[in-house]
């Protein structure tokens, strides 16, 4: 494969050549329903300016051929200016014009052209996704962010498909002398950024309305697309009512209309993201089309991406970084805003910040800890590692640390200074020192000391409270700082604005804040006043509110409380930091793992907030599967299995909080064969009263009924029913031809990639072999179905997988050669076999028990000799490695704390 990358140096040195003035790009996609057809025509016309006449610069483009390129009337043989993904451009004058003809190439990868094969009706369906650069897949041009320009698009498809872009349709002709295509000519673009243009093509389901901000004298219409296939679960009316009140808020808030036209959102299949903030043309996983049915959260949770792209109109389409070490300027603000937005105007007002911590927070502080910590604002060489830094630090960090900043100088001077940000570089590019001088000004805080603590530095601080008491009173408190930079190893504390809250327990049994202390903390240590001669609290809780992002640690008689009662604890937001805090102890070996499973099986089932109930059973089964030492594991899973058993007995038939055990069910059943029988009775919808054994172990069955409503558990959809057809082949409980028919039943999307993942599960060596073969060795998977096969691959006994760890150190390298990184990243990520009960060398038993026994790990082992061999490898496949090894190593170091704890 070409080299594909480019440097930042190189498109410095491009920016500072040529300013574009145009584009008019063609693309040709009447062949798209043809299997037989691997790429399609596009011509570009671009106009762009030289500051130096004779000078020469450079187009990108990645496809099958350059057919033609004609700079300034001159016909330029492309044996002679085509270098790989490049397309060089000599002898330029001050004013120029190039068109390059070229084939490119339809996508299976999501990078670029994607074409989709709906498995329920054989339709075509095509969609574009550049970010960070993929639109050189589709037509040739200066493929970086800060050479803005105009777009005119022009798409030739089937007369009876649907076709949009970024701009409104002006016209749509017939194709001379072909009476089945029609072309398609959209208006010219505001000025953008190549990465968030975008074409969508196919006989797409669309509905259609309006929305308008009476003061601004908008009238905006609205658009929503999916395949026809799903169109019956296209839930468009609360799609637009969201839409709707975050187009008002977000007018409102920045005082800047919506400059981009229409607002179009089309959740299209097989998709990388979340979601794409193209202008005018919004993308999304049709993910979001929830056609199985869907817990209070999700709805949520696509409430938050639908104002997360919204937010992207201003922070990232009107105004836009320069580079990608600035990716930080839209994408931690677009975090941030949008979960502002969820929580101000949707009926998640009370809901959002909590799923925020829970998740995004969570997100971040694991990205922090791992050995390619950087800061928010990091330095990013070239485009390999700009798409790996699209990473919980860009997102969550970054908008956990707005948070703070609001915190700090206070909401109307983060809007006055938005605002002005805005208004200053509308339709051009910045960087951080642009945005600090906006926020300055508006704030009357000089706030470049705050962003070289906060954005230039890298690592998470950890907050803990020195707590001295006497006779249940208290006589100081302290809170103490930890906050090295990992990267510099320098000390970096950090200025938090938060607040402390003191938690006890009222007349009727629940935990409640008696009491809260703001406080400025401080480097090191910082010395909490006035709380000397209160009663010592129950809970002590450090960051409540969830104000800064810090990792807290609670103190010994908060950590014992929490332990013993945090069901009493009644702040949905002060319960979510409290188990956030035993979440990171557990990570960091402070906290036995066997305790924080213990209190999700004690707490969970009383949990009311879903969303924080599913996060919970998540990290419990993860727990056990990676943090008990492996003679554990087995008793671990059968004690959460019961737990979540006993949770069902007592659900809301119906209820979301009964679909979320479920759901855990179906996942614990992937490791416990006794389970089957529970799997096999939610599939078949049979009473099953009588109890079901699992070692020994007596545990109630759970009846459906055929009717459709559930007695006592859902009726399985097809979302459920793959997840528990998985937990049956991955313990040898399900046969390929029971799989097979399962998929004729339900021959959609979703089920094919649940049928690949099962198929690829199932415990037998030459299943393996061929899912091997498949993912690695051939290229016939989807982005989709590749993963799948990875993740059944993955479900295996040690014995099964331990032949591949040779294997796949000896491929890794020249899979990142010969995929896009998009496959080759699921691929080298998917595989890494970190199964940490393997059978452990000589080498690792003679330090077992000693804190060298995971280095001395087979698989660390291996990891280092390839790391050591490959030294010159391409930085974004190495950084893969490095952060495998690391969730390697600190599984490890977890399970070995936990054997210690054993010995007498």
């Amino acid at each position: 494969m070409p080299n594909q990358n480019l440097r930042r140096d190189e498109a410095a040195l491009r920016s500072a050549l040529i300013s574009v003035r145009s584009y008019d790009v063609q693309v040709d996609l009447r062949n798209a329903e043809d299997p037989a057809a691997q790429g399609f025509g596009t011509r570009s016309v671009i106009r762009f300016t030289a500051a130096t006449a004779g000078a020469e610069t450079f187009l990108d483009f990645i496809g099958s051929e350059v057919v033609s390129v004609n700079l300034n009337g001159t016909e330029l043989p492309p044996v002679d200016v085509v270098d790989g993904a490049r397309i060089r451009l000599p002898g330029l004058l001050a004013d120029n014009e190039v068109i390059v003809t070229a084939r490119a190439l339809y996508s299976r990868s999501g990078e670029g052209l994607h074409r989709f094969v709906d498995p329920v009706d054989g339709k075509t369906y095509l969609y574009t996704q550049y970010e960070p650069a993929d639109a050189r897949r589709v037509f040739a041009n200066f493929e970086q962010p800060d050479l803005k320009a105009p777009f005119t698009f022009h798409v030739s498809a089937p007369s009876d498909w649907k076709v949009a872009s970024n701009g409104t349709e002006q016209a749509r002709t017939p194709v001379s002398g072909d009476p089945a295509a029609s072309r398609w000519d959209f208006a010219p673009t505001l000025p953008i950024s190549t990465y968030i243009t975008t074409i969508l093509a196919g006989p797409y389901f669309r509905a259609q309305e309006s929305w308008r901000h009476e003061r601004f004298g908008l009238e905006v219409p609205l658009a929503a697309y999916c395949r026809a296939s799903i169109a019956d679960s296209f839930d468009t009316a609360e799609i637009f009512a969201v839409t709707k009140v975050g187009l008002t808020y977000f007018n409102d808030l920045f005082d800047y209309p919506y400059p981009f036209g229409k607002y179009d959102q089309a959740f299209v299949p097989e998709y990388n993201l979340g979601a794409m903030e193209n202008p005018g043309l919004v993308t999304f996983t049709d993910n979001y089309v929830f056609t199985s049915r869907a817990t209070d959260t999700q709805h949520q949770l696509r409430a938050n991406t639908i104002m997360h792209e919204m937010a992207h109109m201003w922070f990232g389409d009107l105004v836009t970084m320069f580079w990608w070490d600035d990716l930080w300027l839209k994408e931690s603000f677009a975090d941030f805003m949008g979960t502002l937005a969820v929580s101000e105007v949707t009926p998640w007002r009370d809901k959002s910040w909590i799923l925020f911590a829970n998740r995004r927070k969570g997100w971040a502080y694991v990205q922090d800890q791992l050995p390619s910590t950087h800061p928010i604002v990091a330095d990013i060489r070239d485009l390999e590692a700009a798409k790996q830094n699209f990473d919980g630090i860009t997102y969550a960090k970054g908008a956990s640390v707005l948070k703070q900043l609001v915190a700090y100088v206070g909401f109307p001077a983060f809007t006055a200074g938005a605002r002005q940000y805005f208004r200053d570089h509308e339709f051009s590019n910045t960087s951080l020192a642009d945005l600090l001088v906006a926020l300055s000004a508006a704030s009357g805080r000089d706030l470049r000391a705050w962003a070289g603590q906060w954005l230039q530095t890298s690592g998470v601080s950890t907050l803990s409270a020195k707590v001295t008491a006497d006779d249940g009173v208290l006589t100081d408190v302290w809170i103490v700082q930890d906050a090295v930079d990992p990267v510099s190893g320098d000390e970096q504390t950090r200025p938090h604005l938060l607040k402390i809250g003191l938690y006890n327990f009222d007349d009727s049994g629940n935990l409640v804040r008696t009491d809260s202390v703001r406080l400025d903390v401080c480097g090191t240590v910082t010395q909490v006043p006035g709380l000397a001669g209160k009663p010592q609290p129950a809970l002590l809780l450090i960051n409540d509110e969830d104000l800064t992002y810090a990792k807290v640690c609670l103190d010994t008689v908060s950590e014992a409380m929490v332990l013993a009662r945090l069901d009493r604890l009644t702040d949905p937001m002060a319960r979510t930091l409290c188990w956030s805090a035993l979440w990171n102890a557990a990570r960091d070996a402070v906290l036995p793992a066997m305790d924080y499973v213990g209190a999700v099986r004690r707490f969970a089932p009383e949990e009311g907030d879903v969303g924080v109930l599913a996060s919970l059973l998540e990290n419990a089964r993860f727990a056990v599967q990676r943090y008990f030492p492996a003679e554990d594991r087995d008793g671990g899973r059968r004690e959460l299995l019961a737990a979540v058993v006993d949770g069902l007995r007592v659900a809301v038939p119906g209820s979301d909080h009964q679909l979320v055990l479920v759901r855990s069910l179906a996942a614990l059943g992937e490791n416990i064969p006794e389970a089957g029988p529970l799997s096999r009775g939610l599939l078949e919808g049979n009473a099953t009263a009588d109890p079901v054994p699992i070692s020994g172990l007596p545990v109630s069955g759970i009846r459906v009924d055929g009717t459709g409503l559930p007695v006592s558990g859902p009726t399985p959809d097809s979302e459920l029913r793959w997840s528990l057809w998985l937990a049956l082949a991955a313990t040898g409980n399900a046969t390929a031809s029971e799989l097979d028919a399962e998929l004729a039943r339900d021959p959609s999307s979703s089920a094919q990639a649940g049928h690949r993942k099962a198929m690829s599960a199932r415990p037998l060596a030459e299943v393996k072999e061929q899912v091997w073969r498949e993912a690695v060795l051939e290229t016939g998977l989807s982005n989709t179905l590749l993963s799948a096969a990875i993740d059944g691959f993955m479900l295996a006994p040690p014995e099964l997988l331990a032949p591949f760890v040779e294997r796949y150190f000896d491929m890794i390298a020249d899979v990142w050669a010969a995929r896009s990184i998009e496959l080759s990243s699921r691929i080298v990520r998917g595989l890494y076999p970190a199964a940490q009960d393997m059978a452990v060398q000589d080498s690792a038993e003679q330090h077992a028990g000693s804190s060298q026994a995971p280095l001395q790990h087979p698989v660390v082992l291996r990891t280092d000799r390839w790391l050591t061999a490959n030294d010159h490898a391409p930085a974004a496949l190495r950084r893969i490695i490095l952060e495998q090894r690391d969730h390697l190593l600190r599984a490890l170091r977890v399970q070995e704390a936990g054997r210690n704890r054993h010995k007498p």
